[in-house]
């Protein structure tokens, strides 16, 4: 309307500057004079110009809010599929998605990262809620374990309190380790962590020395090797880390004459730690549990030394914090071989 106005606006002063001929001057008073009067010609004019200006103005302003409807409807009808989408995820679902058609354009990519979004966030909450099952149901255990201990000593006082105290301290224990190893896993996973250079033998080696009486008592030998593995990270975190593989390497083991190996090695962008071990053949399903949280090796052990079932879980978050990758594989003698692979450090110039 404002873009009409103003161009019957320019037309009306091209009508007043110019005359029929076209020639300079315009209608002058002397060519709009009607029978001597000047307004009389002015009155003509506008009665003639005013009326097609008019329904001009009209035919603009119905087609425009027509035309601009249709056209505010069509490109706006993705974002409203979109809209309703983001209101059900804000309500609790995530497991629909948008799968917007039509040509490839600005919402339709649009569309696709938010169903890639619902997508990851519908893994992660499901994770989560998995998680926080089992963790809860394995800090349950110690608890009720300690509750009928207690219970059984309240209605027998004259049992031996020898061996109730030595059993709640065995328990006792158990839920420490897990909840530290919870309170572990979730910084590793908020990767709220202080970073410096650090070099990975020498983390290799430190987790070789504290578990060597232990692996010399169950009869496991631990071969070493590797260069100078320089990367960026928390020292705490990557000693536990590799505790952790190394630990696990010693108890999923052969039981006399097992051995653990651990390799590090270093390439232009990355830097590898490899720990592998001796025992049985591990199938392809077995192995793609192995870092879920509470699992532990074929079945749900619960030996002296097997851990709470969150060490692997807790070498994935560890380092996917620090950027790496994780891999496992079965050896084909039997055994398993989990390698790690973190971003190399950038090569300090020397002074």
């Amino acid at each position: 309307m404002l873009a009409g106005g103003l161009l019957l606006a320019t037309v009306w002063v091209l009508l007043l500057r110019y005359g029929p001929d076209g020639a300079p001057g315009g209608l002058g008073p002397e060519r709009l004079m009607i029978n001597g009067n000047v307004l009389v010609a002015l009155r003509i004019m506008v009665s003639a110009f005013g009326p097609a200006a008019a329904i001009l103005l009209a035919f603009l302003l119905a087609f425009g809010l027509l035309g601009g409807w249709l056209l505010a409807g069509r490109m706006l009808a993705p974002l409203t599929r979109i809209t309703d989408a983001a209101r059900m995820a804000a309500n609790g679902s995530l497991s629909h998605r948008i799968e917007l058609p039509g040509r490839s354009d600005e919402f339709r990519e649009l569309a696709d990262a938010f169903d890639t979004m619902l997508g990851q966030l519908e893994a992660h909450i499901a994770e989560q809620q998995r998680f926080a099952a089992s963790a809860s149901h394995e800090l349950r255990t110690p608890l009720a374990i300690t509750q009928t201990l207690l219970d059984v000593a309240r209605n027998d006082p004259n049992r031996d309190t020898g061996e109730l105290v030595d059993r709640l301290h065995a328990v006792n224990t158990r839920a420490i380790d897990l909840t530290e190893a919870l309170l572990l896993l979730s910084r590793a996973d908020q990767r709220t962590f202080a970073r410096e250079h650090v070099d990975l033998s020498l983390i290799a080696e430190e987790a070789i020395e504290t578990l060597l009486p232990f692996a010399e008592k169950r009869g496991v030998t631990i071969e070493s090797s590797g260069d100078v593995t320089p990367t960026i990270g928390s020292h705490a975190l990557l000693l536990q880390l590799t505790t952790n593989l190394v630990h696990n390497a010693i108890v999923h083991n052969l039981p006399e004459q097992g051995t653990v190996c651990v390799t590090t090695s270093v390439h232009p962008k990355t830097v590898v730690l490899t720990v592998e071990n001796t025992g049985e053949k591990l199938t392809s399903q077995l192995l793609s549990t192995l870092v879920e949280p509470f699992q532990r090796g074929a079945e749900r052990i619960r030996t002296e030394h097997a851990g709470v079932g969150l060490g692997l879980a807790i070498v994935k978050s560890i380092t996917q914090a620090h950027d790496g990758t994780l891999t496992l594989a079965p050896r084909a003698a039997g055994g398993l071989r989990v390698t790690v692979q973190l971003p190399a450090a950038p090569r300090q110039t020397g002074i």
